[in-house]
Protein backbone atom coordinates (compact mmCIF):
# COMPACT_ATOMS: atom_id res chain seq x y z
CA UNK A 1 0.00 0.00 0.00
CA UNK A 2 1.31 3.65 -0.38
CA UNK A 3 2.43 5.47 2.40
CA UNK A 4 -0.49 7.43 4.24
CA UNK A 5 -1.15 11.09 2.17
CA UNK A 6 -1.56 13.80 4.64
CA UNK A 7 -0.77 17.63 5.39
CA UNK A 8 2.66 16.58 7.25
CA UNK A 9 3.46 14.55 4.49
CA UNK A 10 3.07 16.67 1.09
CA UNK A 11 4.63 19.40 2.93
CA UNK A 12 7.34 17.73 4.22
CA UNK A 13 8.20 16.49 0.58
CA UNK A 14 7.11 19.68 -1.16
CA UNK A 15 9.96 21.52 1.14
CA UNK A 16 12.67 18.89 0.53
CA UNK A 17 11.60 19.05 -3.45
CA UNK A 18 11.84 22.87 -3.39
CA UNK A 19 14.77 22.83 -2.01
CA UNK A 20 16.69 20.90 -4.41
CA UNK A 21 15.28 22.69 -7.08
CA UNK A 22 16.56 26.30 -5.29
CA UNK A 23 19.69 24.95 -4.52
CA UNK A 24 20.08 24.57 -8.14
CA UNK A 25 18.56 28.13 -8.54
CA UNK A 26 21.32 30.06 -7.58
CA UNK A 27 23.95 27.99 -9.85
CA UNK A 28 21.74 28.52 -12.70
CA UNK A 29 21.26 31.66 -13.00
CA UNK A 30 24.90 32.45 -12.45
CA UNK A 31 25.63 29.42 -15.00
CA UNK A 32 23.12 30.14 -18.06
CA UNK A 33 24.72 34.27 -18.40
CA UNK A 34 28.14 32.61 -17.93
CA UNK A 35 27.42 30.49 -20.89
CA UNK A 36 25.39 32.96 -22.61
CA UNK A 37 28.66 35.33 -22.83
CA UNK A 38 31.23 32.70 -24.07
CA UNK A 39 28.61 30.96 -26.78
CA UNK A 40 26.91 32.49 -29.63
CA UNK A 41 22.94 32.32 -30.73
CA UNK A 42 23.95 29.62 -32.80
CA UNK A 43 25.80 27.12 -30.76
CA UNK A 44 22.63 27.71 -28.11
CA UNK A 45 19.98 26.84 -30.83
CA UNK A 46 22.07 24.06 -32.36
CA UNK A 47 21.78 22.33 -28.85
CA UNK A 48 18.48 23.05 -28.28
CA UNK A 49 16.71 21.96 -31.83
CA UNK A 50 18.84 18.54 -31.00
CA UNK A 51 17.14 18.27 -27.60
CA UNK A 52 13.78 18.90 -28.38
CA UNK A 53 13.77 15.64 -30.64
CA UNK A 54 15.79 13.76 -28.05
CA UNK A 55 13.08 14.58 -25.07
CA UNK A 56 10.15 14.10 -27.31
CA UNK A 57 11.58 10.15 -28.30
CA UNK A 58 12.63 9.50 -24.32
CA UNK A 59 8.88 10.91 -23.32
CA UNK A 60 7.42 8.38 -25.79
CA UNK A 61 9.60 6.03 -24.68
CA UNK A 62 8.67 5.71 -21.33
CA UNK A 63 4.76 5.38 -22.70
CA UNK A 64 3.51 5.95 -19.11
CA UNK A 65 4.37 3.01 -17.99
CA UNK A 66 6.52 4.14 -14.80
CA UNK A 67 3.43 7.02 -13.84
CA UNK A 68 1.22 4.02 -13.82
CA UNK A 69 3.49 2.30 -11.22
CA UNK A 70 2.92 5.39 -9.02
CA UNK A 71 -0.50 4.81 -8.60
CA UNK A 72 -0.76 0.86 -7.83
CA UNK A 73 -2.09 -0.32 -4.60
CA UNK A 74 0.42 -2.76 -4.24
CA UNK A 75 4.18 -2.40 -5.13
CA UNK A 76 4.64 -5.72 -6.88
CA UNK A 77 8.12 -6.10 -8.02
CA UNK A 78 7.33 -8.58 -11.06
CA UNK A 79 5.11 -5.38 -12.21
CA UNK A 80 8.09 -3.26 -10.97
CA UNK A 81 11.13 -5.40 -13.05
CA UNK A 82 8.73 -5.49 -15.99
CA UNK A 83 7.88 -2.25 -16.52
CA UNK A 84 12.21 -1.40 -16.36
CA UNK A 85 13.28 -3.82 -19.36
CA UNK A 86 10.01 -2.90 -21.34
CA UNK A 87 11.61 0.58 -20.77
CA UNK A 88 15.17 -0.02 -21.57
CA UNK A 89 14.52 -2.21 -25.01
CA UNK A 90 11.81 0.86 -25.74
CA UNK A 91 14.04 3.12 -24.73
CA UNK A 92 17.23 1.28 -27.25
CA UNK A 93 15.21 1.14 -30.26
CA UNK A 94 14.56 5.16 -29.76
CA UNK A 95 18.23 5.29 -29.78
CA UNK A 96 18.70 3.43 -32.56
CA UNK A 97 15.91 5.11 -34.94
CA UNK A 98 17.53 8.37 -34.40
CA UNK A 99 20.76 7.60 -34.85
CA UNK A 100 20.27 6.08 -37.91
CA UNK A 101 17.57 8.81 -38.84
CA UNK A 102 19.91 11.80 -37.24
CA UNK A 103 20.14 13.69 -40.73
CA UNK A 104 16.38 13.52 -41.16
CA UNK A 105 15.01 14.60 -38.31
CA UNK A 106 17.65 17.52 -38.53
CA UNK A 107 16.07 18.74 -42.00
CA UNK A 108 13.07 17.85 -40.72
CA UNK A 109 13.82 20.86 -37.94
CA UNK A 110 14.98 23.03 -40.01
CA UNK A 111 18.47 23.04 -38.69
CA UNK A 112 20.35 20.06 -40.69
CA UNK A 113 23.86 21.32 -39.69
CA UNK A 114 22.58 19.97 -35.61
CA UNK A 115 22.48 16.37 -37.21
CA UNK A 116 25.70 14.99 -35.63
CA UNK A 117 24.87 16.65 -32.47
CA UNK A 118 21.37 14.08 -32.62
CA UNK A 119 23.89 10.89 -33.25
CA UNK A 120 25.57 12.16 -30.25
CA UNK A 121 22.24 12.93 -28.21
CA UNK A 122 20.37 9.84 -29.07
CA UNK A 123 22.70 7.95 -26.05
CA UNK A 124 20.83 10.36 -23.80
CA UNK A 125 17.43 8.14 -24.51
CA UNK A 126 18.59 5.08 -22.65
CA UNK A 127 20.25 6.84 -19.54
CA UNK A 128 17.04 9.15 -19.14
CA UNK A 129 14.53 6.29 -18.90
CA UNK A 130 16.94 4.37 -17.36
CA UNK A 131 16.39 6.00 -13.76
CA UNK A 132 12.38 6.04 -14.36
CA UNK A 133 11.56 3.20 -12.20
CA UNK A 134 13.56 4.01 -9.79
CA UNK A 135 12.11 7.66 -9.42
CA UNK A 136 8.63 5.84 -9.45
CA UNK A 137 9.49 4.14 -6.45
CA UNK A 138 10.76 6.62 -4.88
CA UNK A 139 7.47 8.99 -5.92
CA UNK A 140 4.61 6.25 -4.64
CA UNK A 141 6.50 6.36 -1.55
CA UNK A 142 6.51 9.51 -1.11
CA UNK A 143 10.21 9.84 -0.37
CA UNK A 144 11.16 13.19 -2.05
CA UNK A 145 14.06 14.03 0.24
CA UNK A 146 16.86 11.49 -1.35
CA UNK A 147 15.40 12.27 -5.14
CA UNK A 148 16.01 15.94 -4.07
CA UNK A 149 19.67 14.81 -3.16
CA UNK A 150 20.73 13.86 -5.97
CA UNK A 151 18.97 16.53 -8.12
CA UNK A 152 21.23 18.56 -6.55
CA UNK A 153 24.18 16.68 -6.73
CA UNK A 154 23.27 15.73 -10.41
CA UNK A 155 22.56 19.42 -11.51
CA UNK A 156 25.33 21.23 -9.76
CA UNK A 157 28.13 18.78 -11.13
CA UNK A 158 26.61 19.25 -14.96
CA UNK A 159 26.37 23.13 -14.84
CA UNK A 160 30.32 23.30 -13.37
CA UNK A 161 31.29 20.40 -16.06
CA UNK A 162 29.50 22.64 -18.53
CA UNK A 163 30.94 26.30 -17.42
CA UNK A 164 34.44 24.76 -17.26
CA UNK A 165 34.24 23.53 -20.78
CA UNK A 166 33.02 26.58 -22.22
CA UNK A 167 35.99 28.48 -20.65
CA UNK A 168 38.38 26.34 -22.36
CA UNK A 169 36.82 26.83 -25.71
CA UNK A 170 35.22 23.41 -25.79
CA UNK A 171 31.94 25.82 -27.40
CA UNK A 172 29.06 23.58 -28.13
CA UNK A 173 30.23 20.39 -26.42
CA UNK A 174 29.83 22.59 -23.36
CA UNK A 175 26.32 22.19 -22.97
CA UNK A 176 26.15 18.93 -24.27
CA UNK A 177 28.74 17.84 -21.80
CA UNK A 178 26.64 19.56 -19.16
CA UNK A 179 23.21 17.15 -19.97
CA UNK A 180 25.00 13.95 -19.78
CA UNK A 181 27.02 14.19 -16.80
CA UNK A 182 23.66 15.31 -15.09
CA UNK A 183 21.83 12.14 -16.49
CA UNK A 184 24.82 9.88 -15.58
CA UNK A 185 25.35 10.86 -12.01
CA UNK A 186 21.38 11.12 -11.38
CA UNK A 187 20.65 7.78 -12.95
CA UNK A 188 23.58 6.37 -10.48
CA UNK A 189 22.27 8.28 -7.42
CA UNK A 190 18.44 7.11 -8.34
CA UNK A 191 19.67 3.50 -8.28
CA UNK A 192 21.41 3.83 -5.13
CA UNK A 193 18.34 5.69 -2.75
CA UNK A 194 15.50 3.45 -3.81
CA UNK A 195 17.68 0.21 -3.05
CA UNK A 196 16.54 -1.00 -6.72
CA UNK A 197 18.38 -3.91 -8.45
CA UNK A 198 16.45 -4.97 -11.27
CA UNK A 199 16.11 -8.69 -11.96
CA UNK A 200 15.46 -10.61 -14.92
CA UNK A 201 11.44 -10.84 -14.41
CA UNK A 202 9.35 -10.03 -17.89
CA UNK A 203 5.85 -10.33 -17.43
CA UNK A 204 4.04 -9.01 -21.00
CA UNK A 205 0.59 -9.45 -19.16
CA UNK A 206 2.10 -7.02 -16.46
CA UNK A 207 3.02 -4.47 -18.85
CA UNK A 208 -0.13 -4.64 -21.09
CA UNK A 209 -2.16 -4.65 -18.02
CA UNK A 210 -0.73 -0.94 -17.38
CA UNK A 211 -0.99 -0.11 -21.15
CA UNK A 212 -4.37 1.53 -20.55
CA UNK A 213 -3.51 4.34 -17.92
CA UNK A 214 0.20 4.84 -19.34
CA UNK A 215 -1.69 5.23 -23.66
CA UNK A 216 -4.09 7.98 -21.80
CA UNK A 217 -1.00 9.76 -20.03
CA UNK A 218 1.49 9.31 -23.03
CA UNK A 219 -1.31 10.87 -25.27
CA UNK A 220 -1.45 13.86 -22.60
CA UNK A 221 1.89 14.14 -22.35
CA UNK A 222 2.79 14.14 -26.32
CA UNK A 223 0.29 17.16 -26.16
CA UNK A 224 2.44 19.12 -23.64
CA UNK A 225 5.32 18.41 -24.74
CA UNK A 226 4.21 19.73 -28.35
CA UNK A 227 2.80 22.87 -26.04
CA UNK A 228 6.25 23.66 -24.45
CA UNK A 229 8.94 22.30 -27.50
CA UNK A 230 7.06 23.39 -30.85
CA UNK A 231 7.92 27.39 -30.28
CA UNK A 232 11.58 25.73 -30.65
CA UNK A 233 11.11 23.84 -33.88
CA UNK A 234 8.69 26.73 -35.34
CA UNK A 235 11.20 29.44 -34.55
CA UNK A 236 13.65 27.32 -36.22
CA UNK A 237 12.34 26.50 -39.23
CA UNK A 238 11.01 29.99 -40.00
CA UNK A 239 13.30 32.53 -38.53
CA UNK A 240 16.81 30.51 -37.95
CA UNK A 241 19.13 29.34 -35.51
CA UNK A 242 20.30 32.58 -34.46
CA UNK A 243 16.68 33.40 -33.36
CA UNK A 244 16.48 30.24 -31.80
CA UNK A 245 19.28 30.34 -29.59
CA UNK A 246 17.61 33.79 -28.85
CA UNK A 247 14.69 32.16 -27.84
CA UNK A 248 16.41 29.48 -25.98
CA UNK A 249 18.66 31.31 -24.15
CA UNK A 250 15.88 33.45 -22.79
CA UNK A 251 13.96 30.48 -22.24
CA UNK A 252 16.08 28.82 -19.96
CA UNK A 253 16.29 31.62 -17.81
CA UNK A 254 12.69 32.73 -17.71
CA UNK A 255 11.84 28.86 -16.73
CA UNK A 256 13.94 28.73 -13.86
CA UNK A 257 11.37 29.96 -11.10
CA UNK A 258 9.52 27.44 -12.70
CA UNK A 259 11.69 24.83 -12.38
CA UNK A 260 12.39 25.96 -8.41
CA UNK A 261 9.00 25.77 -7.43
CA UNK A 262 6.67 23.85 -10.32
CA UNK A 263 8.75 21.05 -11.02
CA UNK A 264 9.20 20.12 -7.55
CA UNK A 265 5.29 21.03 -6.65
CA UNK A 266 3.82 19.02 -8.97
CA UNK A 267 6.26 15.60 -8.64
CA UNK A 268 4.94 15.93 -4.71
CA UNK A 269 1.01 16.66 -6.51
CA UNK A 270 0.77 13.25 -8.28
CA UNK A 271 0.94 10.68 -6.23
CA UNK A 272 -0.41 13.32 -3.31
CA UNK A 273 -3.82 13.46 -5.31
CA UNK A 274 -3.85 9.99 -6.31
CA UNK A 275 -4.09 9.10 -2.39
CA UNK A 276 -7.16 11.97 -2.50
CA UNK A 277 -8.91 10.45 -5.57
CA UNK A 278 -12.17 9.18 -3.37
CA UNK A 279 -12.30 11.92 -1.40
CA UNK A 280 -13.71 14.74 -3.26
CA UNK A 281 -13.98 17.46 -0.31
CA UNK A 282 -10.24 16.82 0.96
CA UNK A 283 -8.89 16.95 -2.91
CA UNK A 284 -11.08 20.01 -3.58
CA UNK A 285 -9.37 21.91 -0.83
CA UNK A 286 -6.45 20.60 -1.99
CA UNK A 287 -6.49 21.69 -5.38
CA UNK A 288 -7.78 25.29 -4.63
CA UNK A 289 -5.19 25.97 -1.58
CA UNK A 290 -1.85 24.39 -3.67
CA UNK A 291 -2.99 26.40 -6.60
CA UNK A 292 -2.98 29.51 -4.51
CA UNK A 293 0.02 28.72 -2.53
CA UNK A 294 1.72 28.03 -6.12
CA UNK A 295 0.50 31.34 -8.32
CA UNK A 296 1.48 33.30 -4.77
CA UNK A 297 4.68 31.97 -5.29
CA UNK A 298 5.02 31.86 -9.25
CA UNK A 299 3.45 34.99 -10.62
CA UNK A 300 5.30 37.95 -8.78
CA UNK A 301 8.89 36.31 -10.13
CA UNK A 302 7.51 35.79 -13.88
CA UNK A 303 5.47 39.14 -14.15
CA UNK A 304 8.89 40.81 -12.51
CA UNK A 305 11.48 39.35 -14.88
CA UNK A 306 8.94 40.67 -17.36
CA UNK A 307 9.05 44.25 -15.59
CA UNK A 308 12.84 44.27 -15.26
CA UNK A 309 13.83 42.34 -18.56
CA UNK A 310 15.45 45.43 -21.10
CA UNK A 311 18.12 45.91 -17.61
CA UNK A 312 18.05 42.59 -16.42
CA UNK A 313 19.29 41.07 -19.99
CA UNK A 314 22.14 43.40 -20.63
CA UNK A 315 23.57 42.55 -17.18
CA UNK A 316 23.02 38.95 -17.13
CA UNK A 317 23.47 37.87 -20.99
CA UNK A 318 25.71 40.77 -22.04
CA UNK A 319 25.57 43.24 -24.81
CA UNK A 320 25.35 40.07 -27.82
CA UNK A 321 21.84 39.48 -26.47
CA UNK A 322 20.83 42.91 -25.19
CA UNK A 323 18.43 42.77 -28.39
CA UNK A 324 16.42 39.81 -26.87
CA UNK A 325 15.54 41.61 -23.85
CA UNK A 326 11.63 41.57 -25.33
CA UNK A 327 11.84 38.33 -26.07
CA UNK A 328 12.83 37.35 -22.43
CA UNK A 329 9.93 39.89 -20.99
CA UNK A 330 7.31 38.27 -23.09
CA UNK A 331 8.24 34.82 -22.15
CA UNK A 332 8.04 35.46 -18.82
CA UNK A 333 4.85 37.47 -19.22
CA UNK A 334 3.39 34.18 -21.37
CA UNK A 335 4.68 31.84 -18.03
CA UNK A 336 3.23 34.67 -15.45
CA UNK A 337 -0.26 34.17 -17.05
CA UNK A 338 -0.45 30.50 -16.99
CA UNK A 339 0.54 30.57 -12.81
CA UNK A 340 -2.78 29.56 -11.85
CA UNK A 341 -3.10 26.33 -13.65
CA UNK A 342 0.30 25.24 -12.55
CA UNK A 343 -1.44 22.40 -10.21
CA UNK A 344 -4.07 21.47 -13.00
CA UNK A 345 -1.94 18.41 -14.36
CA UNK A 346 -1.35 16.59 -11.31
CA UNK A 347 -5.01 16.83 -9.84
CA UNK A 348 -6.30 15.64 -13.68
CA UNK A 349 -3.73 12.95 -13.49
CA UNK A 350 -4.15 11.74 -9.73
CA UNK A 351 -7.56 11.73 -9.44
CA UNK A 352 -8.08 10.28 -12.71
CA UNK A 353 -9.78 12.36 -15.33
CA UNK A 354 -7.31 11.27 -18.24
CA UNK A 355 -10.41 12.37 -20.57
CA UNK A 356 -10.35 15.91 -19.38
CA UNK A 357 -6.80 15.83 -18.94
CA UNK A 358 -5.94 14.32 -22.97
CA UNK A 359 -8.22 17.03 -24.57
CA UNK A 360 -7.39 19.99 -22.79
CA UNK A 361 -3.36 18.87 -23.60
CA UNK A 362 -4.27 18.58 -27.12
CA UNK A 363 -6.42 21.79 -27.70
CA UNK A 364 -3.43 23.68 -26.13
CA UNK A 365 -0.57 22.15 -28.10
CA UNK A 366 -2.83 23.03 -31.50
CA UNK A 367 -3.60 26.43 -30.24
CA UNK A 368 0.19 27.30 -29.44
CA UNK A 369 1.43 25.85 -32.91
CA UNK A 370 -1.20 27.76 -34.85
CA UNK A 371 -0.25 31.07 -32.73
CA UNK A 372 3.41 30.77 -32.65
CA UNK A 373 3.54 29.79 -36.21
CA UNK A 374 0.87 32.65 -37.35
CA UNK A 375 4.02 34.99 -35.66
CA UNK A 376 6.70 33.92 -36.80
CA UNK A 377 5.63 33.89 -40.18
CA UNK A 378 5.34 37.51 -39.84
CA UNK A 379 8.97 37.18 -39.39
CA UNK A 380 9.40 38.49 -36.29
CA UNK A 381 10.36 36.22 -33.18
CA UNK A 382 8.74 39.00 -31.07
CA UNK A 383 5.60 38.65 -32.80
CA UNK A 384 5.35 34.77 -32.36
CA UNK A 385 6.24 35.79 -28.26
CA UNK A 386 3.24 38.42 -28.74
CA UNK A 387 1.33 35.80 -30.01
CA UNK A 388 2.20 32.83 -27.22
CA UNK A 389 0.68 35.37 -25.11
CA UNK A 390 -2.08 35.65 -26.32
CA UNK A 391 -3.24 31.98 -26.35
CA UNK A 392 -1.53 31.23 -23.03
CA UNK A 393 -4.43 33.96 -21.52
CA UNK A 394 -6.96 31.46 -23.60
CA UNK A 395 -5.62 28.65 -22.15
CA UNK A 396 -6.37 30.00 -19.11
CA UNK A 397 -9.74 30.19 -19.22
CA UNK A 398 -10.22 27.58 -20.72
CA UNK A 399 -7.83 25.19 -18.81
CA UNK A 400 -9.69 26.32 -15.33
CA UNK A 401 -13.29 25.73 -16.84
CA UNK A 402 -12.09 22.04 -17.64
CA UNK A 403 -10.50 21.46 -14.08
CA UNK A 404 -12.98 22.91 -12.18
CA UNK A 405 -16.04 21.51 -14.29
CA UNK A 406 -14.18 18.04 -13.65
CA UNK A 407 -13.78 18.98 -9.28
CA UNK A 408 -17.18 20.16 -9.02
CA UNK A 409 -15.93 23.62 -8.51
CA UNK A 410 -17.76 26.60 -9.61
CA UNK A 411 -15.90 27.93 -12.93
CA UNK A 412 -16.40 31.87 -12.00
CA UNK A 413 -15.66 31.30 -8.24
CA UNK A 414 -12.42 28.89 -9.35
CA UNK A 415 -11.51 31.16 -11.51
CA UNK A 416 -11.71 34.29 -9.12
CA UNK A 417 -9.96 32.78 -6.14
CA UNK A 418 -7.30 31.12 -8.50
CA UNK A 419 -6.32 33.79 -10.52
CA UNK A 420 -6.21 36.88 -7.87
CA UNK A 421 -2.77 36.39 -6.84
CA UNK A 422 -1.50 36.50 -10.61
CA UNK A 423 -3.80 39.90 -10.86
CA UNK A 424 -1.90 41.30 -7.82
CA UNK A 425 1.46 40.11 -9.61
CA UNK A 426 0.29 41.98 -13.06
CA UNK A 427 -0.29 44.91 -11.12
CA UNK A 428 2.33 45.29 -9.49
CA UNK A 429 4.60 44.66 -12.43
CA UNK A 430 2.88 47.42 -14.61
CA UNK A 431 3.72 49.98 -11.57
CA UNK A 432 6.87 49.24 -11.46
CA UNK A 433 7.55 49.11 -15.34
CA UNK A 434 5.78 52.83 -15.31
CA UNK A 435 8.16 53.74 -12.61
CA UNK A 436 11.07 52.63 -14.37
CA UNK A 437 10.17 53.72 -17.83
CA UNK A 438 9.08 57.13 -16.16
CA UNK A 439 12.22 57.91 -13.65
CA UNK A 440 14.70 55.21 -14.66
CA UNK A 441 17.08 57.32 -16.37
CA UNK A 442 17.76 58.80 -12.72
CA UNK A 443 19.64 55.70 -11.73
CA UNK A 444 21.84 55.28 -14.49
CA UNK A 445 23.75 51.79 -13.03
CA UNK A 446 21.08 48.64 -14.22
CA UNK A 447 22.39 46.90 -11.72
CA UNK A 448 20.90 49.74 -9.61
CA UNK A 449 17.71 49.92 -11.70
CA UNK A 450 17.59 45.65 -11.20
CA UNK A 451 17.97 46.01 -7.18
CA UNK A 452 15.47 49.22 -6.95
CA UNK A 453 13.02 47.51 -9.14
CA UNK A 454 12.71 44.40 -7.56
CA UNK A 455 12.68 45.85 -4.04
CA UNK A 456 9.99 47.96 -4.96
CA UNK A 457 7.87 45.16 -6.53
CA UNK A 458 8.26 43.26 -3.33
CA UNK A 459 7.29 45.79 -1.12
CA UNK A 460 3.84 46.46 -3.62
CA UNK A 461 3.11 42.86 -3.94
CA UNK A 462 3.51 41.96 -0.54
CA UNK A 463 1.21 45.01 0.34
CA UNK A 464 -1.21 43.51 -2.84
CA UNK A 465 -1.29 40.07 -0.75
CA UNK A 466 -1.51 41.16 2.63
CA UNK A 467 -5.29 42.90 1.43
CA UNK A 468 -6.50 40.56 -1.05
CA UNK A 469 -5.35 37.04 0.44
CA UNK A 470 -6.16 37.57 4.13
CA UNK A 471 -7.92 34.03 4.50
CA UNK A 472 -4.71 31.95 2.39
CA UNK A 473 -2.60 34.03 4.82
CA UNK A 474 -4.33 32.35 7.58
CA UNK A 475 -4.58 29.12 6.49
CA UNK A 476 -0.51 29.09 5.74
CA UNK A 477 -0.08 30.55 9.51
CA UNK A 478 -2.85 27.81 11.06
CA UNK A 479 -0.99 25.09 8.73
CA UNK A 480 3.11 25.78 9.94
CA UNK A 481 1.43 26.53 13.75
CA UNK A 482 -0.25 23.17 14.01
CA UNK A 483 3.16 21.52 11.99
CA UNK A 484 4.96 22.91 14.87
CA UNK A 485 2.56 21.37 17.48
CA UNK A 486 2.78 18.47 15.75
CA UNK A 487 6.34 18.21 15.81
CA UNK A 488 6.90 19.46 19.58
CA UNK A 489 4.61 16.30 20.41
CA UNK A 490 6.21 13.82 18.43
CA UNK A 491 9.87 15.39 20.19
CA UNK A 492 8.22 14.85 23.67
CA UNK A 493 6.89 11.27 22.89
Amino acid sequence: MPPTVNVKSVTSNVGWSVLSKTSTFGLKFVTVPILARILTPEEFGAVAVALTVVQFLAMIGGAGLTSALVIQREEDMETVHSVFWANLAISCLMALGLFIGADFFAALLGAPEAAYLLKVMSFLIPLQLGGDVAYSLLARRMNFSKDAVWSMISESLGAVVAVVLAIFGWGVWALMAQLFASALVRLCGLYAVSHYLPRFVFNPGRVLGLGRFSLGMMGSEVANFITFQSPMVIISRYLGLADAGAYSAANRFASIPNQVVLSAVMGVLFPAFSGMMHDKERRSQALMFSTQVTTVLLAPMMFGIWALAEPAMRVLFGQQWAYAWPVLGLLALSKGILTPCSTFIPYLKGVGHGRALFWSAIIRAIATCVAVAYGAASGSLINAMIWLCIVNAVTLVGYSWAVFRADGTPFLKGLYISSRPMLAALVMALVVRFLLDTWGGMIPNEVLQILVGAAVGGMIYCLLVILLERDLLRKIYTLIKNRRKNSAVDSSE
